[in-house]
Parts: C-alpha cells; sequence; structure tokens
C-alpha cells in the first residue's frame, strides 16, 4: 500500500503514531507554507538557496563594468564599510548601502580590466553598531580564510584565482550500501603537525583498497580552533586552510571520485563557534542577529551559538550553505551534526529518551528547527537526486528517516549511535563470561521499521581523549609491548585481536545498511586522539595516524587490517548491508553462539571465551550442501587456522532452532565461521 503524500503517510507503517496525526498534518501544512512562501518572493527555492544570490561576492556587470557585489546581511548594524588590503583598510572608501531588510552592499568597480581585489589580498568589514561602537569581522560568507600567526586571528581573504580548479571526474553513482571511511585530513599522517589536502590522497587509496566505498571528510568548515575538532565553525563558506586552498580540496574530491568513492562532509549546522573576531557571531553588533537571543541562543555545555531557525536568512544562508559545498566542491552528501541539539528546546542536555512517543511530539520539540531540516533535504534531494543525508541523533526521533511528504524529516540514514556504547559498556563492566548474545542482539537490531541506519563499533567519539578505542579497551597497555609477531602472543593480546574481529564483523552484519570506520581503528590504532591544546603543552603527538604500524610485517596491527579489507571486499560479493530480510535461529546464552542467514549465507559467532564445540548443531533453511567461504581463525588475521574451508558440509533432514534443516559443524571459541551453500 503506497503512503499518503499529505504528511501522515509515515502512520501507515507505525499505526502507533496515529494519536499524533494532527501533529503531522499541522507540520506538513506549515512546510508547505514557508515553502510556498519563500517560492512566492524569491521565485523557486532553487533562487533562495543559490550560493552569493543576494549575499557575499559576486562578479558582476553595472553600466558596461565588471566587478564585485558584495552585500551582507547585518540588521543591527548602523554602518558598514568594506576594508583591505585593496583600499589600504581605509573606511571611508568602501561605505555599503542598506536596504529595508538589513542587507549593506556596495559594487567594487574593476580598473583597467582587471579586479581591484587581488587574489590572496586580506579582506574585513569594519562594523558600527547602533550605539556607535566600531570593529572588524570576517564577512559571512567568505569563501577562504587564512590565520595570521602574529595575532593568532583569521583574515578574510579574496580567493580568485587567475584559473581555478577544473574537475576530471564525474560523481560516482550511489552505492547501494555505503561503507564509509570517517576521516580528518589534519591527523591523517603520521608525523605530528597538521597534514595537507594532497597529503590525504594516500587516505584516498588506503580506504579504496580496504573496502570502503565512501569518505566522509570531518573538520572541512573553518574553526578558528582546532582542537574543536571542527565543531565550533567560525566560517561557514571557507574550507580549512590549514589543510591547503580550496582548489587543493576540489582536487582531493575529484580524485576520490575517480576511485570510484563517494565524498561526504560533516556540516554543523547545529550551532557555531562563540568566538566574534573570527566568526559570525556578532557581526551586526546585536548579540544575537543568526542565533537566538539570551540563554536560548547559547548551549551551555558546547559553549556555542545556537541558530534561530524560524528566520528567513538564516534559512536561506544555510541552505545556501549546503549547495555551495555540492555544487562548487562537488561533495555528494552530508552527515549532520548534532541534530538532536537542533530538534529540542532543551537540546538533549539532561534530557533522558525512553522511547514514549509524547517525548518526539510534544512542546520539547523546535518546529522551526525541524521545518529546516526538511527544508534542507527537499533541497539537496531535488538538487542532487542521489544526495546522501545522515542524521547523527541520539534521541530515536521517529520519521526522521522518512521521505517529507509521507511526514517524516527527509534524511536517508541515521547513526545507531546506541551500538559503540553498548560494546564500551560490556569491555569496561562485564566479564566474558557475562556477554549477554540476546542482549547483544537487540540491541544491534532494534532499530525503527523501513529507516536505514549507519551502524559502527566505534567511531571518532571512541577515539577522543578521555575515551578509549576498543582496541585499547581489549589490550591496553600490551600494546605497546606485545604487538611484535616476535613477542609472546599473551591471552590479553590473543582475545583482543580475536574480538576486535567479532565485534566489527558482528555489527556490521546485523546493525544496520551501512557501515562506518573511523580511519586507522579498522587496524586496532593504539592510543588516543588529542588534539594540541594547552592541558597537553600544544602537542601534536596524539593528533596523527601511525600508518607505520599495519605496514610493519613484523607487528600484528596488519592481521586486523586484513580482516577488515577481506570482510568488506566479501560484503561487496553477497551485499548483506542491503539485504533487508534476516533470521537469527540462535542466541545460546551458555554457549555464547550467535547464529543467523542473511544475503544467502550463515553467519555462525563464537564468543565463549575457552569453549570450542566438535559436531555443533545449527539450524538452516535451505538443504543442500555448505562450505565455509570465510572464517576468522586465518593466520594472515591473527588466528591459528583451526579450520579446513575443503569439508563439505551436508544439511540433515531434521529441523533445528526454527529452521527446516541443520548442519553439523566445528565451531573454535571466538571466532566467526561464514557458510554458503554450493
Amino acid at each position: 500500500m503506497e503512503a499518503k503524500r499529505d504528511g501522515t503517510g509515515v502512520i501507515s507503517y507505525d499505526p502507533y503514531l496515529e494519536p499524533y496525526r494532527t501533529k503531522f498534518q499541522k507540520r506538513y501544512q506549515e512546510y508547505q507554507t514557508l515553502r510556498q512562501k519563500i517560492i512566492n518572493s524569491e521565485g523557486s527555492l532553487h533562487n533562495f538557496s543559490e550560493p552569493f544570490r543576494r549575499l557575499g561576492f559576486k562578479r558582476e556587470v553595472r553600466e558596461g563594468v565588471s566587478g564585485w557585489r558584495f552585500a551582507e546581511w547585518a540588521p543591527g548594524a548602523r554602518e558598514i564599510s568594506l576594508v583591505g588590503d585593496f583600499n589600504s583598510w581605509n573606511a571611508s572608501a568602501h561605505v555599503l548601502q542598506r536596504d529595508d531588510f538589513g542587507v549593506f552592499s556596495t559594487f567594487v568597480r574593476d580598473v583597467d580590466g582587471k579586479s581591484s581585489i587581488p587574489h590572496l589580498s586580506n579582506l574585513k568589514i569594519l562594523v558600527t553598531t547602533s550605539s556607535g561602537e566600531q570593529f572588524f569581522r570576517i564577512p559571512a560568507h567568505m569563501t577562504y580564510c587564512v590565520q595570521d600567526f602574529k595575532t593568532n586571528l583569521f583574515h578574510g581573504v579574496m580567493w580568485d584565482p587567475p584559473q581555478t580548479y577544473r574537475f576530471k571526474h564525474p560523481r560516482p553513482a550511489r552505492p547501494a550500501a555505503l561503507k564509509i571511511y570517517e576521516s580528518h585530513v589534519g591527523i591523517a599522517t603520521q608525523f605530528p603537525r597538521v597534514g595537507t589536502y594532497k597529503e590525504f590522497h594516500s587516505v584516498l587509496k588506503h580506504a579504496k583498497d580496504t573496502g570502503y566505498n565512501a569518505i566522509q571528510l570531518m573538520a572541512i568548515m573553518e574553526h578558528s580552533y582546532y582542537g574543536s575538532f571542527g565543531y565550533h565553525v567560525t566560517n561557514f563558506f571557507a574550507p580549512s586552510s590549514r589543510y591547503g586552498t580550496p582548489d587543493e580540496l576540489k582536487e582531493l574530491i575529484d580524485e576520490a571520485h575517480g576511485l570510484g568513492l563517494t565524498v561526504l562532509m560533516d556540516i554543523v549546522h547545529s550551532h557555531a563557534s562563540t568566538h566574534q573576531e573570527d566568526g559570525i557571531a556578532n557581526i551586526d553588533g546585536s548579540k544575537h542577529h543568526y542565533f537566538h537571543e539570551g540563554e536560548r541562543g547559547h548551549h551551555s555545555l558546547w559553549d556555542s551559538k545556537l541558530f534561530n531557525y524560524g528566520l528567513w536568512e538564516v534559512s536561506r544562508f544555510l541552505l545556501s550553505n549546503l549547495r555551495y559545498w555540492v555544487e562548487y566542491f562537488q561533495f555528494d552528501g552530508f552527515r549532520f551534526d548534532g541534530v538532536t541539539s537542533m530538534l529540542y528546546h532543551h537540546h538533549g542536555i539532561s534530557a533522558g529518551f525512553s522511547g514514549d512517543y509524547r517525548e518526539y511530539f510534544g512542546d520539547a520539540v523546535d518546529e522551526d528547527a525541524v521545518r529546516y531540516l526538511i527544508l534542507a533535504n527537499d533541497v539537496l534531494h531535488e538538487l542532487l537526486p542521489g544526495c546522501i543525508t545522515i542524521a547523527e541523533d541520539v534521541s530515536g526521533m521517529p520519521t526522521l528517516c522518512r521521505p517529507t511528504f509521507e511526514g517524516g524529516i527527509g534524511f536517508d540514514y541515521r547513526l545507531a549511535m546506541a551500538i559503540p556504547d553498548i560494546w564500551i559498556k560490556y569491555l569496561k563492566e562485564k566479564t566474558d563470561e557475562e556477554w549477554n548474545m540476546g542482549h547483544l542482539v537487540h540491541t544491534l537490531t532494534n532499530r525503527r521499521w523501513m529507516e536505514p541506519v549507519i551502524c559502527y563499533s566505534e567511531s571518532h567519539d571512541q577515539a577522543l581523549v578521555g575515551d578509549k578505542t576498543l582496541a585499547f579497551w581489549l589490550m591496553d597497555a600490551q600494546m605497546y609491548t606485545n604487538m611484535s609477531i616476535l613477542s609472546e602472543k599473551t591471552p590479553t593480546v590473543a582475545r583482543g585481536i580475536a574480538l576486535h574481529k567479532l565485534i566489527r564483523a558482528l555489527t556490521q552484519t546485523l546493525g544496520g545498511e551501512g557501515w562506518l570506520a573511523f580511519m586507522g581503528n579498522e587496524w586496532g590504532h593504539p592510543e588516543w586522539l588529542d588534539f594540541p591544546r594547552e592541558g597537553n603543552n600544544w602537542s601534536y603527538h596524539y593528533a596523527r595516524r601511525q600508518w607505520n604500524l599495519p605496514q610493519d610485517s613484523l607487528l600484528r596491527y596488519q592481521f586486523l587490517l586484513n580482516f577488515d579489507r577481506e570482510f568488506n571486499l566479501l560484503e561487496d560479493q553477497f551485499k548483506w548491508l542491503s539485504c533487508h530480510e534476516s533470521f537469527i535461529s540462535r542466541k545460546n546464552e551458555g554457549d555464547k553462539l550467535i547464529v543467523f542467514e542473511k544475503a544467502g549465507l550463515l553467519f555462525v559467532f563464537n564468543f565463549h571465551p575457552t569453549q570450542s564445540f566438535t559436531n555443533y548443531k545449527v539450524g538452516v533453511n535451505v538443504p543442500g550442501k555448505y562450505k565455509i567461504i570465510f572464517h576468522s581463525d586465518k593466520e594472515n588475521f591473527g588466528g591459528s587456522n583451526n579450520y579446513d574451508t575443503s569439508v563439505d558440509f551436508f544439511t540433515q533432514e531434521d529441523s533445528w532452532d526454527g529452521r527446516r534443516c541443520s548442519l553439523l559443524i566445528y565451531s573454535v571459541s571466538r571466532t566467526l565461521l561464514v557458510f554458503r551453500r554450493v
């Protein structure tokens, strides 16, 4: 049955939403009203969201003369001047004119057929407030900002090269199932310094070779404080100059496309940096401007500014920002950071989510933010039908990943944020004998029907200082002493390597419709991630990735990388991430086994710390001959190669665990077996 296209179609998938029918109808009607208002005023959503159409720098011809039109929305300002190297920072040379909507603009004519604002020249605006106070600010739509290391402040810089980068490769087709390599350009080298866009090309090749089909780039939007991990954005239209130039970022993305990799961007529209001299906070002197006034405009945990999504120009700013990254840099989609903070007036602070629907459809929901997210998803999917949007939401908001016409918010995926938490909880608080197979399976499979998720066993969050990666929880100090194949393979290291493989494999096979790994964690990167800050004496020692470790044939890191690569390639072949049907036949607490069929394969996970089983009966639905096509105990995975893959396994006619027939198998402690009918 096709869902209704009136904003209530989601109820046909989830009858428990019926009490909120009027809420869905109201939300959809208000969205349609806003959309039509934009079209009536601007001519189209395309016009409204077009980067630089109304604000920022744009090349124009006026009265036969070419030049730069510059405009800034600053309703709280009394006067604005454009200043920079081009006019010797003369505040009276280019005073902007104000219109009735608080938009200030000017036109800087070319001289002798050349731009009056040279490429790479410094720029700012001088703002005079209603009280007469004056200060310099970076224009909100500046596309390149560079730090002055004498003052540590950033300048706006004109980016207008004689020849801009031209893309050579088309966008790759949208993957049927995403396998995302979450990455940060600055920490992507093994050296204690900031990495560059050009150096990151080696990471692209690594991701491709390891079986990933998408790259997610973090910390691309300019942020004056490197230690914020890119989440305290100061300049929304400027790719971070720490790593190189805008054209070098374009070249990186083009290279990724040439390798067949989809490129996603970690977009931060949930909040902004409080830095005023470097960012968009308090550009017009009003103390709010793009943000809510007073306490409502301040995130108490993040110490950041919160957008007022109900304002016309805020929607224009954010929507044009999305289009800018898609059109100018050829990003293929976005992971929206901090969606929980956007969705609720309480921003998720001290709020527990039990799953009661009243938590999602009451007064706590910020409907202005919901309308913005619906609008953003519609604009992106209309602009680029294959665009991918992923929501970082911990609340479990129903309908987040359903189409907007059904009453959904329009995201393609949400992150399965409960999964890494449960793995860390097990490693911290439970002995191996206490691991509950049923609870693990429930956590991995407990998601809303027809709302796809990206699963992961760990991300950058678990790598940060103050937490530990899976490998570090598993092996801790012995990662420093016993990862050489010339040293003893201690019980701790043997357990760590075995469980690292099983945790990642079980999560990928049961946890969602897409997969994500943070760079380096796939091979068990040791230690934590820590950006230079006062507390560590501004050290870059932990702000890097030690690629030399898995490349060293004498170290055991290679085994985890080999496993990750081959398991990803196996998924390419059998496509279990895009398979929507599975049957979990066994969750045995005594034996610590999990058995299920998916994508035409039989998976057998043995989590028992000591017990191996001979002639162990497992259920399977299709009779015939089966063979082992993959197992985690291979020597090049750091195992003992206890399985004979030449053996044929024939089904018996007796039903078992709810399946039509059964197999008798050998299952080694802490290993994974994958069977296929042949």
